[in-house]
């Protein structure tokens, strides 16, 4: 049976935090392959990327899911800070890390990136090529869900930027600026604003009730946030960097993540797709935690890593 240990290792400026899954067995004599989660937005370590992380461990790889910087346990200010750049350098760190560990094959480490660390994901490995190869699960491009985001609140994605714009003078005079919410943080808070929305719905009941609910998850965003994810395009040069082999997995339901076609995106343009499998029946937030369709994905990413993390 797998385990976890608690790890902690360093970028350029402050210590990420994270979980090692161990296969069983293990045996620090041998050399395993490697695989560094991106999780999605506003979650932790303990959630999604611990559910893939055991699974993946019990299938034989070491498997590392950390808190991005400014969140969870990691350091870095302010806090709850959602920054595409640094989430994509600290999955390069989090491959640094791996690279030391002696009982890790550096030949044969790869990526999985999961909703909007897929995307991020997909930013480390074009411009890491000491991943090999790359998994994505319900891949979102954070950019294109903020800028096709219902906006009517506020008018258009421009109107948010400007937005932000004034969020960052208020706070440089000195003004409490409150961070934004990601979801609604109670199902009745979603019913009072009129939710109705199935994804939506889905993502509370997972993040905020005790079925995937986590202390360090905050649902909280700092402002500056949604100016860098509103230009941000997380498949910008695929068709010349992402040389790797690339699994895509989706959901069959379709829904408004746009993960699907999120994903169809990816695939199309990733000069080296080797898989795109939809797991039917499944929703977008289903395949955090739902154990058929966990089992599945990492069934899957088990063929595609076996075949090309080779020596």
């Amino acid at each position: 049976m797998s385990s976890t240990h608690d790890v902690t290792f360093p970028n350029e400026t402050f210590d990420l935090a994270g979980q090692l899954h161990l296969p069983g067995g293990f045996d620090r004599s041998s050399t395993y392959p490697a695989i560094v989660i991106s999780t999605p937005g506003s979650s932790v370590k303990e959630q999604i990327g611990a559910n893939y992380g055991r699974a993946l461990a019990d299938r034989g790889y070491i498997a590392l899911a950390f808190d991005p910087g400014f969140q969870g346990q990691s350091g870095g200010q302010p806090r709850d800070l959602e920054d595409p750049a640094a989430r994509v350098d600290d999955i390069r760190f989090a491959v640094d890390h791996l690279t030391t560990l002696e009982h890790v094959d550096n030949r044969r480490i790869g990526a999985l990136g999961i909703c909007a660390g897929g995307g991020y994901a997909v930013g480390a490995t074009m411009t890491d090529h000491r991943i090999k190869a790359l998994g994505t699960v319900v891949p979102v491009n954070v950019g294109r869900a903020f800028r096709q985001a219902d906006t009517s609140s506020k008018g258009s994605a421009v109107a948010m930027i400007q937005a932000v714009g004034d969020q960052r003078t208020a706070s440089a005079a000195g003004e409490d600026v409150d961070r934004n919410v990601w979801i609604p943080d109670t199902e009745a808070q979603a019913a009072a604003f009129g939710i109705t929305d199935v994804d939506t719905l889905e993502a509370v009941r997972f993040y905020r009730t005790p079925r995937g609910y986590h202390e360090n998850s905050t649902n909280r965003r700092h402002h500056t946030s949604d100016a860098m994810m509103l230009g941000y395009d997380a498949f910008h040069l695929v068709e010349e960097l992402l040389t790797q082999p690339l699994q895509v997995i989706v959901g069959g339901r379709l829904g408004t993540t746009f993960s699907y076609a999120d994903g169809l995106a990816l695939w199309e343009k990733a000069p080296n797709a080797k898989g795109f499998h939809v797991v039917d029946g499944a929703g977008h937030y289903e395949m955090y935690d739902e154990p058929n369709y966990v089992d599945e994905a990492v069934d899957t990413l088990d063929a595609f890593y076996a075949e090309f993390l080779t020596t």
